[in-house]
Protein backbone atom coordinates (compact mmCIF):
# COMPACT_ATOMS: atom_id res chain seq x y z
CA UNK A 1 0.00 0.00 0.00
CA UNK A 2 2.72 2.69 1.02
CA UNK A 3 4.64 1.64 -2.53
CA UNK A 4 1.02 2.61 -4.39
CA UNK A 5 -0.34 5.79 -2.97
CA UNK A 6 1.59 9.12 -3.11
CA UNK A 7 2.37 10.58 0.06
CA UNK A 8 1.19 13.64 -0.42
CA UNK A 9 -1.65 12.73 -1.95
CA UNK A 10 -2.83 10.51 1.18
CA UNK A 11 -2.35 13.41 3.04
CA UNK A 12 -4.74 16.27 1.48
CA UNK A 13 -6.60 17.61 3.47
CA UNK A 14 -5.47 15.64 6.94
CA UNK A 15 -1.85 17.44 7.48
CA UNK A 16 -1.00 19.00 3.74
CA UNK A 17 -3.07 21.53 1.74
CA UNK A 18 -4.11 21.52 -1.87
CA UNK A 19 -1.60 23.36 -4.24
CA UNK A 20 -4.52 24.76 -6.56
CA UNK A 21 -7.24 26.18 -3.95
CA UNK A 22 -10.38 27.69 -5.40
CA UNK A 23 -14.17 26.19 -6.69
CA UNK A 24 -15.65 26.90 -9.62
CA UNK A 25 -19.04 25.68 -11.24
CA UNK A 26 -19.22 23.51 -14.70
CA UNK A 27 -18.73 26.50 -16.55
CA UNK A 28 -15.34 27.63 -15.46
CA UNK A 29 -13.98 24.29 -13.87
CA UNK A 30 -12.60 22.88 -17.40
CA UNK A 31 -10.65 26.55 -17.96
CA UNK A 32 -9.16 26.97 -14.73
CA UNK A 33 -8.26 23.03 -14.58
CA UNK A 34 -6.64 23.72 -17.39
CA UNK A 35 -4.96 27.57 -16.94
CA UNK A 36 -3.43 26.15 -13.84
CA UNK A 37 -1.31 23.44 -15.84
CA UNK A 38 -0.51 26.67 -18.03
CA UNK A 39 0.95 28.27 -15.85
CA UNK A 40 2.82 26.13 -13.88
CA UNK A 41 4.50 24.78 -17.05
CA UNK A 42 5.03 28.53 -18.08
CA UNK A 43 7.15 29.22 -15.17
CA UNK A 44 8.88 26.16 -15.38
CA UNK A 45 9.91 26.41 -19.04
CA UNK A 46 10.24 30.44 -18.23
CA UNK A 47 13.64 29.18 -15.72
CA UNK A 48 14.81 26.60 -17.56
CA UNK A 49 15.99 28.38 -20.23
CA UNK A 50 18.62 29.90 -18.04
CA UNK A 51 19.93 26.77 -17.07
CA UNK A 52 19.60 25.07 -20.48
CA UNK A 53 22.31 27.44 -21.93
CA UNK A 54 24.93 26.11 -19.35
CA UNK A 55 24.05 22.69 -19.36
CA UNK A 56 22.01 19.76 -20.51
CA UNK A 57 19.18 19.99 -18.07
CA UNK A 58 15.87 22.04 -19.14
CA UNK A 59 14.56 22.39 -15.99
CA UNK A 60 13.76 25.17 -13.11
CA UNK A 61 17.37 24.26 -11.11
CA UNK A 62 18.61 27.56 -11.15
CA UNK A 63 15.83 29.13 -9.42
CA UNK A 64 15.28 26.07 -6.85
CA UNK A 65 11.39 26.49 -7.66
CA UNK A 66 9.66 23.58 -4.96
CA UNK A 67 6.06 24.35 -5.33
CA UNK A 68 3.95 26.71 -7.00
CA UNK A 69 0.39 27.63 -5.22
CA UNK A 70 -2.29 29.35 -6.56
CA UNK A 71 -5.47 30.42 -5.36
CA UNK A 72 -8.12 32.45 -7.17
CA UNK A 73 -10.81 34.90 -6.71
CA UNK A 74 -13.51 35.91 -8.83
CA UNK A 75 -11.43 38.20 -10.68
CA UNK A 76 -8.07 37.46 -8.35
CA UNK A 77 -5.27 35.00 -9.29
CA UNK A 78 -2.83 34.62 -6.42
CA UNK A 79 0.39 33.19 -6.91
CA UNK A 80 3.15 31.53 -4.46
CA UNK A 81 6.19 30.50 -5.67
CA UNK A 82 8.28 28.45 -3.19
CA UNK A 83 11.94 28.76 -4.28
CA UNK A 84 15.20 28.40 -2.49
CA UNK A 85 17.12 31.16 -4.71
CA UNK A 86 14.24 34.18 -4.51
CA UNK A 87 16.87 36.95 -6.05
CA UNK A 88 16.56 35.00 -9.53
CA UNK A 89 12.62 35.23 -9.59
CA UNK A 90 12.38 38.58 -8.11
CA UNK A 91 15.11 40.09 -10.52
CA UNK A 92 16.83 43.19 -10.23
CA UNK A 93 14.36 45.65 -8.73
CA UNK A 94 11.51 43.19 -9.06
CA UNK A 95 11.54 43.86 -13.10
CA UNK A 96 11.79 39.96 -12.79
CA UNK A 97 8.32 39.59 -11.34
CA UNK A 98 6.44 42.38 -13.53
CA UNK A 99 7.61 40.25 -16.45
CA UNK A 100 6.26 37.13 -14.26
CA UNK A 101 2.97 39.11 -13.56
CA UNK A 102 2.31 39.95 -17.40
CA UNK A 103 3.23 36.76 -18.78
CA UNK A 104 0.66 34.75 -16.34
CA UNK A 105 -1.83 37.57 -17.19
CA UNK A 106 -1.78 36.70 -20.36
CA UNK A 107 -2.66 33.17 -19.95
CA UNK A 108 -5.45 33.64 -17.19
CA UNK A 109 -7.03 36.76 -18.69
CA UNK A 110 -7.09 37.67 -14.43
CA UNK A 111 -5.29 39.85 -12.34
CA UNK A 112 -2.45 38.10 -11.20
CA UNK A 113 -0.45 38.86 -7.75
CA UNK A 114 2.57 37.37 -6.89
CA UNK A 115 4.63 36.20 -3.40
CA UNK A 116 7.45 34.83 -3.51
CA UNK A 117 8.58 32.62 -0.44
CA UNK A 118 12.20 31.72 0.64
CA UNK A 119 12.75 28.12 1.15
CA UNK A 120 14.76 28.60 3.99
CA UNK A 121 16.30 24.38 4.35
CA UNK A 122 16.14 23.09 0.76
CA UNK A 123 18.06 20.27 2.45
CA UNK A 124 14.49 19.49 3.83
CA UNK A 125 12.63 19.76 0.73
CA UNK A 126 12.65 16.44 -1.15
CA UNK A 127 11.95 18.04 -4.37
CA UNK A 128 14.91 20.07 -3.88
CA UNK A 129 17.12 17.31 -2.88
CA UNK A 130 15.79 15.37 -6.35
CA UNK A 131 17.06 18.27 -8.31
CA UNK A 132 20.25 18.10 -6.54
CA UNK A 133 21.22 14.18 -6.82
CA UNK A 134 19.89 14.25 -10.91
CA UNK A 135 22.21 17.53 -11.45
CA UNK A 136 24.95 15.10 -9.99
CA UNK A 137 24.10 12.00 -12.55
CA UNK A 138 23.96 14.30 -14.95
CA UNK A 139 27.85 15.83 -14.17
CA UNK A 140 28.26 11.84 -14.17
CA UNK A 141 29.15 11.98 -10.68
CA UNK A 142 28.95 8.48 -9.17
CA UNK A 143 25.42 7.38 -8.14
CA UNK A 144 25.90 5.93 -4.90
CA UNK A 145 28.10 8.96 -4.13
CA UNK A 146 25.59 11.63 -4.95
CA UNK A 147 22.96 9.46 -3.27
CA UNK A 148 24.62 9.12 0.07
CA UNK A 149 25.77 12.71 0.19
CA UNK A 150 22.24 13.74 -0.23
CA UNK A 151 21.13 11.83 2.30
CA UNK A 152 23.52 12.80 4.96
CA UNK A 153 22.85 16.40 4.43
CA UNK A 154 19.39 15.98 4.96
CA UNK A 155 19.91 14.12 7.70
CA UNK A 156 22.79 16.84 9.24
CA UNK A 157 19.82 19.45 8.87
CA UNK A 158 17.44 18.36 11.21
CA UNK A 159 14.88 15.27 9.32
CA UNK A 160 14.30 12.28 11.02
CA UNK A 161 13.92 10.19 7.86
CA UNK A 162 15.28 10.01 4.49
CA UNK A 163 15.03 7.79 1.53
CA UNK A 164 16.30 7.95 -1.99
CA UNK A 165 15.51 5.58 -4.90
CA UNK A 166 16.86 5.46 -8.69
CA UNK A 167 16.04 3.45 -11.15
CA UNK A 168 17.18 3.38 -14.75
CA UNK A 169 20.28 2.75 -16.78
CA UNK A 170 22.69 3.55 -13.58
CA UNK A 171 25.98 3.64 -14.56
CA UNK A 172 25.81 3.37 -18.26
CA UNK A 173 24.49 -0.65 -16.97
CA UNK A 174 23.03 -2.29 -20.29
CA UNK A 175 20.29 -3.05 -18.18
CA UNK A 176 18.27 -0.77 -15.81
CA UNK A 177 18.05 -1.42 -12.32
CA UNK A 178 17.11 0.59 -9.09
CA UNK A 179 19.04 1.60 -6.12
CA UNK A 180 17.86 2.43 -2.50
CA UNK A 181 19.40 4.22 -0.09
CA UNK A 182 18.04 5.45 3.12
CA UNK A 183 18.86 7.06 7.07
CA UNK A 184 15.90 7.16 9.18
CA UNK A 185 12.37 6.35 9.40
CA UNK A 186 10.05 6.65 6.98
CA UNK A 187 6.22 6.14 8.72
CA UNK A 188 4.78 5.93 5.11
CA UNK A 189 0.90 5.10 6.94
CA UNK A 190 1.10 7.35 9.64
CA UNK A 191 -1.15 10.37 8.53
CA UNK A 192 0.43 13.03 11.07
CA UNK A 193 3.85 11.99 9.58
CA UNK A 194 5.18 14.98 7.65
CA UNK A 195 6.92 13.18 4.83
CA UNK A 196 7.91 15.52 1.51
CA UNK A 197 7.85 13.64 -1.81
CA UNK A 198 9.62 14.61 -4.66
CA UNK A 199 10.58 13.39 -8.29
CA UNK A 200 12.52 14.57 -11.05
CA UNK A 201 14.05 12.63 -14.40
CA UNK A 202 17.56 13.36 -14.56
CA UNK A 203 19.14 13.32 -18.50
CA UNK A 204 21.86 11.09 -18.64
CA UNK A 205 23.84 9.81 -21.95
CA UNK A 206 22.68 6.46 -21.46
CA UNK A 207 18.69 7.58 -20.93
CA UNK A 208 16.19 8.80 -18.12
CA UNK A 209 17.03 8.24 -13.91
CA UNK A 210 14.81 8.92 -11.77
CA UNK A 211 15.17 10.09 -8.68
CA UNK A 212 12.78 9.78 -5.92
CA UNK A 213 13.12 10.89 -2.21
CA UNK A 214 10.97 11.01 0.59
CA UNK A 215 11.75 13.26 3.82
CA UNK A 216 10.50 12.61 7.21
CA UNK A 217 10.06 15.98 9.09
CA UNK A 218 8.53 15.14 12.28
CA UNK A 219 5.27 14.54 12.90
CA UNK A 220 2.23 17.43 12.95
CA UNK A 221 0.04 17.53 15.74
CA UNK A 222 -3.67 18.71 16.51
CA UNK A 223 -3.30 21.71 18.40
CA UNK A 224 -4.98 21.54 21.95
CA UNK A 225 -8.71 22.21 22.12
CA UNK A 226 -8.51 25.47 24.34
Amino acid sequence: MGQKIHPIGLRLGIIRDWDSRWYAGKPTYRKWVLDDANVRAALRKRFAGESARRGPRSRNRDAGISRIEIERAPNMLKLTLHTARPGIIIGRGGRGVEDIRADIERIVSQKVHINVQEIRQPELDAHLVAENVASQLERRIAFKRAVRQGVQRSMRMGAKGVRVLLSGRLGGAEMSRKYSDRDGSIPLHTLRADIDYGFVEATTASGHIGVKVWIYRGDILPKAAT
